[in-house]
């Protein structure tokens, strides 16, 4: 997403999830989901913010946002998840296969609705709990986006029989191609599913009150909705990049590695599978860095073409949402920043229940005025 306006203001990255928004600045974090009875249920919390030494320097703090964002995102997931379960418990059970579909759709969602950061900052507690989730996403991540697009593209390589070599350019290329296919049918199937079709609107609405935010505007509904539901620095668009840039790093490594050539076919793909995979952080280093540049100098004018192929894929996973949803973001970032302008003295995690969206407003005023 776009530079804020005015520098002063904290920089402000978010992600959609279950019945709700989570929202993060440089050392704030909360978590706001809609409860079926209609009220707010937030969770808050300081981070740490860790944007000094190495952590800044260009190329490393794209992994380290990137890890950054897996660890908040399954945490908040991981809340939601628990909020969405005491609300529907008493209700008939959901049939299984909708309800896998659904996990598996908001571990992959977790990358593809994070907002990419220029900050990096870390929770200041419960780094056990979030790493089984940040696991389970990272292999997944390694299913979606490495595995199973290779064994596309060796597929396609016997079927026509073609005889390209799993470390030729156009072999990546034909690998570049199935990675985008596999990621935008997937995003298309479960975007058909009631629960990940609402976790697109929060999406919308995730996106609509960061760039009311750094429009400088105020964080009412009327002035997010007005906004549009796409965003330059959306993870959707850093999932895209990530599949262009991986086509030129991977022929790249290729090129310069020895040539496999054992003799069999599945066994040159596994052994090129696990070449690649120590090159993976690199080429998220480079996409941020990519992501980042666009996203400043590239959202205006005839150059803005660069970011319609991220655009056209968050139109699957941006959906208009409705102003209740907006209530729910525009909660989670006000929560956000008063924690952040230091309205909110203390550091552990916070667990509080509002009647509505104006009851949540109104004790936070009282808290930032006494």
């Amino acid at each position: 997403m776009s530079n804020s306006p005015v520098a002063a203001k904290p920089y402000i990255g978010g992600q959609a999830v279950l019945e709700g928004v989570m929202m993060r600045a440089p050392t704030s974090f909360a978590i706001v989901v809609r409860r079926k009875d209609g009220s707010l249920h937030v969770r808050e919390r300081a981070i740490a913010d860790e944007r000094t030494g190495f952590r800044k320097l260009p190329l490393v703090r794209g992994v380290a946002s990137l890890v950054e964002s897996l660890k908040l995102g399954s945490e908040a997931l991981r809340f939601s998840a628990e909020q969405y379960e005491k609300d529907f418990d008493a209700e008939a059970p959901k049939p299984k296969a909708t309800s896998v579909l659904t996990a598996l759709g908001i571990l992959v969602f977790t990358l593809a609705t994070r907002a990419d950061s220029d900050e990096g900052a870390t929770s200041s507690r419960g780094k056990k709990e979030s790493k089984g989730g940040m696991g389970l996403m990272m292999l997944v991540s390694l299913l979606f986006f490495i595995a199973l697009p290779q064994a596309a593209a060796a597929g396609m390589n016997k079927a026509l029989h073609l005889n390209l070599d799993v470390q030729a350019p156009l072999f990546q290329a034909i690998t570049g191609a199935f990675k985008l296919t596999i990621v935008v049918g997937y995003l298309l199937v479960i975007r058909r599913v009631p629960d990940i079709y609402r976790v697109f609107q929060y999406h919308g609405a995730e996106h609509k009150t960061i760039s009311t935010y750094e429009a400088g505007e105020a964080l009412t509904v009327d002035n997010a909705r007005t906004k549009t539901t796409l965003h330059p620095r959306c993870g959707t668009t850093f999932l895209v990049m990530v599949a262009l840039v991986s086509i030129f790093v991977f022929t790249g490594v290729g090129a310069l590695l020895p040539r496999i050539h054992t003799g069999n076919a599945l066994l040159d793909n596994v052994i090129f599978f696990f070449e690649k995979l120590p090159f993976v952080p690199a080429i998220a280093a480079v996409t941020f860095e990519l992501q980042r540049v666009f996203a400043r100098y590239f959202t205006k004018g005839p150059l803005r073409v660069v970011l319609l192929p991220g655009f056209l894929v968050q139109k699957i996973t941006t959906i208009e949402p409705d102003d209740h949803q907006l209530e729910v973001a525009l909660g989670s970032l006000r929560t956000t920043l008063f924690r952040e302008e230091g309205t909110e003295p203390d550091t552990l995690a916070i667990e509080r229940r509002f009647a509505d969206y104006g009851d949540l407003l109104s004790a936070r005023q009282l808290r930032g005025a006494s």
